[in-house]
């Protein structure tokens, strides 16, 4: 399946509902499962979350997590403190190719029983439940933030709680006190200083507790593109999202200033519009280490404004549901960029140049879909496999044709 996109303008002044943060959701669908009466509401629609929401429903003696690597490192921790329960976890060919080993070696340390059925460090895994009663243990923290968190998620739970070390870096360190922040928000004591975290027991909660769950900055991101690339005066409101927000992505608000794009906060979301055409006359560089599910994003943004730019800290975009920075590089090079990558960052040089409309490979990645569809604005191109946005965005193209995009399918 192919989506054409034509050469399309956007029109300015609608508002668009996001559903709730995948990152929130999925954390708050464990808690939830274990704590019941924990109430969510804005729950996000995509596949991973529903898949989520599936798994811990379900008494499945298999469970497959497809491309879903935050289902797949959350639920390893989980299904481990289900006393008594055996569980074989599974997921795609790509899924198999992520390494959880990390993990693995941290919830054995506490006692947990996994074992590896295929490739050692890698899915799928043989889950035998246990009471856990160990509470220290150290981590390699400059991996995957989800580790940490899988952890922190079902430290209240364990009969002792939890003492982690963190060693080396912390990667994605909002997403890590997003966790923090939800544990506190039902009720969990939790310290963080000097790279340990002490989480506290807690057995169950005294009363029912609602958590609604902001809008998903992650989606978000595809709507600062599109208002970059537009004309001066262009605006589109976004809701429900929050000032104060726990999400890392939020960072979107000061890193689109440079591209002349201003953040409105009101009550109920957001109003993003295009303030100036100015745009550095210098290369743009950041630091994405603590935001690196933006970087798609930002690259094509660049591109499609002929702005160079260096992004760093991208070393985890590498065991991502693609590599994303060597996708990143193939794709963008088809509008006839340079492109120059490392093991942790990307160097853009744009010209958007293509003599012939370019068809854009999506790598069973819906990040890829959606940071490269608000380049219509500049040029035709043709989107391999749409349906791949389903993974955290299903409103995707129906939200773009809202705005005036134009498809051929």
């Amino acid at each position: 399946m192919h989506l054409k996109l034509q050469k399309s303008e956007v029109s300015s002044g609608f508002n668009i509902a996001i559903t709730g943060s995948k990152s929130e959701s999925n954390r708050l669908l464990l808690l939830k499962a274990l704590y019941p009466k924990l109430e969510i509401e804005n729950l996000s629609n995509s596949d991973d979350t529903q898949l989520m929401k599936s798994a811990l429903q379900g008494n499945y003696e298999i469970i497959d997590v497809h491309h879903a690597g935050t289902a797949m490192r959350f639920l390893t921790a989980y299904l481990a403190v289900q006393n008594n329960r055996e569980v074989i976890i599974t997921g795609s060919e790509r899924m198999k190719e992520r390494p959880i080993k990390i993990l693995v070696d941290a919830l054995r340390t506490l006692g947990a029983e996994i074992t590896y059925l295929e490739k050692e460090g890698y899915p799928p895994l043989k889950i035998k439940g246990k009471t856990i009663s160990e509470s220290e243990i150290a981590l390699t923290a400059n991996v995957s933030s989800q580790y940490i968190s899988a952890l922190l998620l079902v430290a209240p739970s364990l009969k002792n709680g939890l003492k982690l070390k963190l060693e080396e870096g912390i990667t994605s360190k909002p997403y890590v006190e997003m966790t923090l922040s939800l544990l506190n928000q039902i009720g969990v004591k939790t310290n963080f200083q000097n790279n340990v975290i002490t989480v506290l027991p807690l057995k169950t909660l005294e009363r029912q507790t609602n958590i609604k769950v902001e809008s998903d900055w992650s989606s978000a991101s595809y709507f600062y593109s599109i208002i970059a690339l537009s004309d001066v005066g262009t605006s589109v409101k976004l809701s429900y999202y929050k000032k104060d927000s726990l999400q890392g992505d939020s960072a979107l608000a000061r890193i689109y200033k440079s591209f002349g794009v201003d953040t409105i906060f009101e009550t109920d979301g957001m109003i993003i519009q295009k303030i100036s055409e100015n745009q550095p006359s210098q290369a743009i560089n950041l630091n994405l280490i603590h935001t690196p599910d933006i970087a798609q994003t930002i690259a094509v943004t660049c591109l499609g404004l002929k702005q160079s730019c260096v992004l760093t800290g991208l070393h985890t975009l590498k065991i991502k549901e693609t590599d994303r920075l060597q996708a990143l590089k193939n794709e963008l090079e088809k509008f006839g960029a340079k492109v120059s990558i490392t093991e942790n960052s990307l160097e853009l040089n744009p010209k958007m140049e293509s003599k012939k409309t370019p068809i854009i490979q999506t790598y069973n990645d819906h990040r890829m879909a959606m940071a490269f569809a608000p380049l219509a604005l500049k040029t035709p191109m043709v989107i391999q496999h749409p349906e791949v946005v389903s993974k955290s965005y299903p409103d995707f193209w129906s939200h773009l044709k809202c705005l005036g995009f134009k498809f051929e399918e």
